[in-house]
């Protein structure tokens, strides 16, 4: 590891604090094409490369060292039936996936690319935010292709029968359902 680690301090002596500042609710950070933008280069610079990779709800970043094949990862969990306002299921995930992106790397690197607010976002307390349970990829599937085929309300209740354990279990999915719903109003 004695490359990696040689690599990686030169490369932390070089990269400079990352401070874009686009706007989220009531903080500022740097976003990832912005940091992409300072760091590719310095990277390249000292012999090291990284990936970031799904695996199942967590995100596996691997940085190496190009040369010796050295590397690190570590792997971060992506938090699973959040509600945030003004946001459906999916949108809440890519938000979700994009946040431990920035966060994984800039941990990983020893980036600093924001003012440190302690996470203060908004999330949506309700009762459906009780279960932190995450719905198996199956599910998830086949639930979002019936869903798609759902033209009306009474079709949506019929459907709901059939998933009626898993909305129970499934804070995700109950939003899901109630989303659906919202749009034959």
């Amino acid at each position: 590891m004695k490359n990696y680690f040689k690599a990686l301090a030169n490369f932390q002596q070089e990269v400079p604090v990352i401070h874009k500042g686009t706007q989220g609710y009531g903080y500022s950070y740097a976003d990832l094409p912005e940091i992409f933008k300072v760091i590719n280069p310095l990277l390249k610079k000292n012999g090291l490369g990284f990936t970031q990779e799904m695996e199942g709800t967590s995100l596996k970043t691997t940085i190496f060292h190009i040369e010796s094949g050295e590397f690190r990862e570590s792997l971060t969990d992506i938090p699973q039936g959040v509600s945030l306002a003004k946001m459906n299921v999916f949108q809440v995930l890519g938000s979700g996936i994009t946040y431990i992106r920035r966060y994984a790397l800039s941990s990983a690197l020893g980036l600093v690319t924001d003012k440190d607010t302690d996470a203060g976002g908004s999330e949506v307390k309700s009762e459906t935010n009780k279960s932190n349970s995450v719905v198996p990829p199956k599910i998830l599937n086949e639930l979002s292709a019936e869903l798609e085929t759902v033209t009306d309300a009474k079709s949506l209740e019929s459907l709901g029968t059939s998933f009626k354990d898993e909305i129970s279990k499934y804070p995700s999915i109950k939003a899901m359902f109630n989303n659906k719903y919202k749009s034959f109003k």
